[in-house]
């Protein structure tokens, strides 16, 4: 788990968003272009795993394919020192509508 503040190349992590199998997920403030982003990140048990690196890049493939507005655009696919990572658009949750039960 990274805390606040952790550098990743010129991304900053404020804060976790989530965790799964795949990867840890955090919110990271873009200092070159001055915009949030999500960062999800391959798990450091992982990196030395060719087969789990390599589905992690066609993750990044099959995203940089897709155009939906439920699905985050891709950024890039990075390295800094060990760590692999996706830098992807931080989409932001709309509330969610209450409806009416008569």
């Amino acid at each position: 788990m990274l805390n606040p503040g952790t550098r990743l190349g010129s991304y900053e992590i404020l804060s976790a968003l989530g965790a799964g199998g795949m990867g840890e997920v955090y919110r990271a403030r873009d200092s070159k272009l001055g915009r949030d982003v999500a960062i999800k990140i391959l798990p450091e048990q992982f990196v030395a795993d060719g087969e789990r690196v390599a589905r992690f890049e066609r993750e990044a493939q099959l995203l940089a394919a897709l155009n939906h507005p439920h699905i985050g655009t891709i950024y890039g696919l990075e390295q800094s020192d060990a760590t692999r990572f996706l830098v992807l658009e931080l989409l932001r949750r709309r509330p969610q509508r209450r409806t009416r039960s008569f």
